[in-house]
């Protein structure tokens, strides 16, 4: 499975420390020799300022550069000190129930700034020293603490820069101690800064597909934990929309694997909603797995297009083996293995039921890789299942499933064709209608706009609307 590990692709797009845990599973599958997986960690960790945990992997790893670990720590404490000291006032005040329960009230933060100076003394360079120690915090790996000093360095700071860095800190914090439902909510801020960046530093369009890059990333954590529904709904939901399609698309193929992954997951889930239906996914990520092939290109999204693109189930079926092993070693898929395979069968089912009208109940149990028995159960499951559209019925004697499709009648095909016909024609008239009564109107804004030289040409853009397109 090294051939299809994501790793290496992966880390890129991550924190130092979001990164450790994917090293930890390598080790745990052994599917990479140990002594360049602990290599690999040490080079990783040694960033940090975590220095029990950087000179256990010094010592795994057989490392010949000599460090000073003790030196390392003291230089760590120091700075640690310095930094709490310049945060203490701040701290005083967040440890006061009464001064939070007036601060979280205001919501204007020139209020909250106002109230801070007037009643506590406090500046917005200790409000930065609270920043700087959450983000030091973070380093020495205490996520916990982070989280809550740059929760309330968000409340208290009106820069947009830091605040957007906080969210990242805290998105991060909020990760490695596996505080789900707080991380999403600053995923969604998060989106939120990246897509309306109002002039911040993620206004220029480099700046903002990189921003993109990385929230895809960072939010596989959060998605794959939150279960089948809320997470990997939500995943198809935000992966699907324009700008993170188009990112993906441009920067990170290799995220394909997930989206495919997160649709055959929640292909029988209840749909929630306002939410579009999961056949419409499967259908939209058969194109774009085609399209984006010779970018990339696993098991998993090749799954996909044997059974939706090429109709070869013999080659799905083949393909599916290889797609399990992959999935139950993916770091982020692993939990859904289970769920991936047997939604993955039931769509092999599906497109072998719709293209033959008489199957061997041995044949299909073969293709879905089940015994004859376990086969037979698959089956009943499968006609039970109302999305089919079809009717079927079992010969024991033959030991075949005979389908039967019920034929439209001209009338109902003619009504299906014709349904919206009656509503497109009265818009046309409506649309004609209101182009009719503005002739006089617009005539009479160019005659005016030649006299006064003030007119401007019909269909003319404002100039920029082609850059906010781009945009």
């Amino acid at each position: 499975m090294a051939e299809y590990d994501l790793t290496q692709k992966l880390i890129p797009h991550l924190d130092r420390h979001l990164a450790i845990p994917l090293l930890n599973h390598l080790s745990d599958i052994a599917i990479f020799p140990a002594e360049e997986l602990a290599k690999a960690q040490y080079d990783l960790v040694k960033g940090t300022n975590m220095h029990g945990y950087v000179e256990e992997l010094h010592e795994q790893a057989k490392i010949a550069e000599p460090r000073d670990f003790e030196k390392l720590r003291a230089e760590a404490t120091a700075r640690y000190q310095e930094l709490q000291e310049k945060a203490q006032p701040v701290m005083k005040v967040i440890e006061d129930p009464d001064a939070v329960a007036k601060l979280r009230s205001g919501v204007d933060k020139d209020k909250n700034l106002d109230l801070l100076k007037s009643e506590y003394q406090i500046d917005i360079d200790q409000i930065n020293a609270l920043y700087h120690f959450g983000q030091y915090q973070y380093t020495l790996g205490a996520y916990g603490p982070a989280a809550n000093f740059l929760y309330h360095f968000l409340i208290f700071s009106p820069s947009v820069d830091l605040n957007i860095s906080a969210h990242w800190g805290k998105l991060a914090a909020n990760i490695l101690v596996g505080e789900w439902e707080a991380a999403l909510v600053e995923v969604k801020d998060l989106r939120d800064a990246i897509d309306n960046p109002h002039g911040t530093s993620m206004a220029k369009p480099l700046a903002q597909l990189q921003a993109r890059t990385w929230l895809l990333h960072w939010s596989l954590f959060v998605f794959f934990n939150l279960g089948e529904g809320q997470g990997c709904q939500g995943l198809l939901d935000m992966f699907l929309s324009p700008a993170y399609l188009n990112t993906i698309q441009t920067s990170c193929p290799h995220l394909l694997r997930y989206l495919v992954a997160a649709a055959i997951i929640t292909r029988r889930a209840p749909k929630p909603a306002g939410t579009r239906g999961n056949r419409d996914h499967v259908k939209d990520l058969t194109k774009i797995v085609q399209m984006e092939e010779y970018q990339y290109s696993d098991p998993v999204t090749g799954f996909l297009k044997d059974l939706f693109a090429d109709f070869d189930l013999n080659q799905a079926q083949q393909r599916l083996t290889v797609a399990e092993s992959v999935v139950r070693s993916d770091f982020f898929l692993s939990g859904f293995a289970d769920e991936f395979v047997d939604n993955a069968r039931w769509l092999i089912s599906e497109v072998f039921c719709r293209i033959h009208r008489r199957i061997d109940i041995g044949q299909l149990s073969k293709t879905l890789n089940l015994s004859n028995e376990e086969g037979e159960k698959w089956i009943v499951n499968l006609i039970r299942d109302s999305r089919m559209g079809v009717e079927a019925k079992i010969d024991l004697k033959e030991n075949m499933l005979h389908i039967t499709r019920p034929h439209a009648t001209p009338t109902a095909t003619l009504i299906e064709t014709t349904r919206g016909l009656a509503f497109r024609s009265q818009a046309i008239h409506i649309a004609m209608q209101s182009t009719a009564g503005g002739e006089p109107q617009q005539r009479e804004r160019g005659e005016r706009g030649q006299r006064g030289g003030r007119g401007r040409p019909r269909g003319g853009a404002p100039s920029g609307g082609r850059e906010e397109v781009a945009a």
